[in-house]
């Protein structure tokens, strides 16, 4: 049976895939896994967030998130502090031990990007990035609208 070409989708999602596995291997040694530097990375430019929102940006269930903050605070790297005005509401930080630890998983990520981009030169890398970041946007704004399903369109158009 003849090999078909690889669609965009599928190699997006290796790329990704072997992104997220070389890191893993570069950041063995620092005792968290991928799920905790990925919140980690996110919550370090939205300090202040509540745990709903991260979740949120995230795009996890509240109680995934929560079961993996437990462990950022019990380790030290995050630390819970309520809402002013809201009890139910807590409030998310980092601590001063996760500093370091960010500036590690910076420094492994380059690492990592440099390995992936190797033999790119710099023209192609940027214009992958402009790319990327439109096609992003692009599908931001598509997922903000209803999907048209072949099976709709014909049913509608029958109608």
């Amino acid at each position: 049976m003849p090999q078909s070409t690889p669609t965009l989708g599928f190699v997006l999602h290796d790329v990704a895939r072997f992104l997220r596995r070389r890191f893993e291997q570069h950041a063995r040694g620092l005792g968290l896994t991928r799920s905790h530097w990925q919140v980690l990375a996110f919550l370090a430019p939205n300090e202040g967030i509540h745990q709903g929102g991260l979740a949120e940006i995230l795009d996890i269930e509240a109680i995934t998130l929560v079961r993996i903050l437990d462990k950022l605070e019990a380790g030290g790297l995050i630390e819970r502090r309520q809402h002013p005005t809201d009890r139910r509401i807590w409030l998310l930080f980092l601590t001063e031990k996760a500093h370091p630890v960010l500036a590690r998983m910076r420094e492994l990520g380059e690492i990592t990007r440099g390995e992936a981009l190797a033999g790119i030169p710099d023209a192609a890398r940027e214009q992958l990035m402009l790319n990327l970041c439109l096609m992003k946007k692009n599908l931001i704004m598509a997922c903000d609208q209803p999907a048209e399903h072949p099976a709709t369109k014909k049913a509608m158009s029958r109608g």
